[in-house]
């Protein structure tokens, strides 16, 4: 074939270079834009990691709140406590730090 007639053949009433022309457009579309499919699927990722760790949060701050009432309601919780995470002792304990 020679290749004026390749260039003159129309497909959909569409010339070569005209279909070359959508497919480079549409191509700029979906990969190059600001909102191109790899920015879509990375921003759907985002937010999912997102909403991940605020369900996270929200557990802990449910069980922050537990904690802190029940230190804030007993006096023997609130120096339990203390003498687990802050090493404290009464005067006649001994304390041994095994790590």
């Amino acid at each position: 074939m020679d290749f004026r007639k390749i260039m003159k053949k129309r497909v959909l009433s569409l010339s070569i270079y005209q279909i070359a022309i959508l497919v480079a457009l549409i191509a700029m579309l979906f990969f190059f834009s600001d909102s191109s499919l790899l920015k879509r699927i990375k921003y759907e990722n985002e937010i999912r990691d997102l909403k991940a760790q605020i369900e996270y949060y929200r557990n802990q701050i449910e069980v922050d709140k537990v904690k802190l009432n029940e230190l804030q309601s007993n006096l023997e919780n609130l120096e339990k406590y203390a003498r687990e995470n802050y090493l404290m002792k009464k005067e006649n304990e001994e304390v041994f730090v095994i790590e």
